[in-house]
């Protein structure tokens, strides 16, 4: 045999060896699901014991397989309510957006629907900070803000639609630090736009503040950047304009020569403010969305411990409501 004849051969017989291997690899050994193992009572009482212990990975297992095999089940919304809480436990946040838009979907007439309203915003918004972002010194102003402006929408639908909500208050209050937060984002790029003169650039920012953000800590720095501005485009009725709301409201940020203090104005927000970024812990009462403002009614304040930071020593808000089962 010549040898090229005996490289085809080998050739051959290496190919056809790794064709087997290759399908026998492929066609792994098939795993029937042969259906619920125990009764949906069953499940749901492993589901509660696991989460009382805090052991979410059985919990989970257990509350999927009531989704699973019960759809239609005595236990099975507030099992959908407890895989909520469970996946949001796991810091599955992507999950509880998931899941909650389904659970809205397919039961919008729940009496706890309200539940998966709330814990749809506080996923969204544990998702901007999720990860090694929360130990980076990054600042808020430079990071994607998607996440919080999808919470900040979905905390204004869930107080629209429940005001006297027991999470009512406590999504007003997060409410209040996302409008910070994406006040302070939209006033970082209209200082960069200000350094490189983009001065209409440097307007728009600063207008979407004050027409969608009017409570947050910005406002003098962003009516401030507006004088500024249209002085330097030499739009001169409405630099008149903005001049004449700074002088209400802000006196102390014009200088005597009639020149804005645009300097002075960035620091205008009180120390305590920024810091706390307006949020005073969980409280009762009810809220309201008006006007794009943030109300809160019949404010009890909190601990100034939980003032300080953020509720977090307070009750577990994000746990699910339960149903009384028979």
């Amino acid at each position: 045999m010549s040898l090229p004849r005996l490289n085809i051969l080998v050739l051959s017989l290496s190919v056809g060896i790794a064709s087997v291997m290759v399908g026998c690899s492929s066609n792994p050994k098939k795993v029937t699901d042969t259906g619920p193992k125990s009764s949906e009572q069953a499940y749901y009482q492993k589901a509660t014991v696991a989460l009382q212990k805090g052991r979410y990975d059985e919990a989970l297992k257990q509350l999927e397989a009531i989704d699973t095999y019960f759809p239609t089940g005595q236990y099975t919304q507030q099992a959908q309510l407890d895989l909520l809480y469970t996946r949001f436990k796991q810091s599955d946040f992507a999950g509880v957006v998931a899941l909650a838009d389904r659970f809205i979907r397919l039961n919008p007439q729940h009496p706890q629907v309200e539940y998966a309203y709330y814990i749809r915003g506080v996923a969204n918004m544990e998702q901007n900070y999720d990860g090694l972002l929360r130990y980076t010194s990054l600042k808020q102003a430079h990071r994607d803000v998607s996440y919080l402006k999808a919470a900040y929408q979905n905390f204004t639908d869930f107080i629209q639609r429940f005001p006297s909500s027991k999470y009512a208050v406590d999504a007003a209050q997060r409410m209040k630090f996302i409008g910070n937060e994406l006040a302070e984002n939209e006033m970082s790029a209209a200082r960069f736009n200000i350094e490189r003169k983009a001065w209409v650039a440097a307007i728009q920012r600063a207008r979407w503040v004050v027409e969608y953000y009017p409570q947050t800590p910005q406002i003098p720095e962003a009516i401030a950047t507006l004088v500024y501005s249209y002085q330097q485009l030499g739009d001169k009725d409405s630099a008149k304009q903005y001049t004449a709301l700074l002088q209400a409201n802000y006196p102390q940020l014009i200088k005597s020569n009639g020149e804005v203090n645009l300097w002075a104005a960035r620091h205008q927000g009180s120390l305590f403010n920024r810091f706390t970024l307006g949020i005073l812990g969980r409280s009762s009462g009810s809220a309201e969305v008006k006007n794009g403002e943030v109300m809160i009614q019949d404010e009890q304040p909190t601990h100034w411990l939980n003032r300080l930071s953020f509720g977090v020593f307070d009750q577990d808000d994000t746990a699910p409501p339960t149903d009384e089962k028979p």
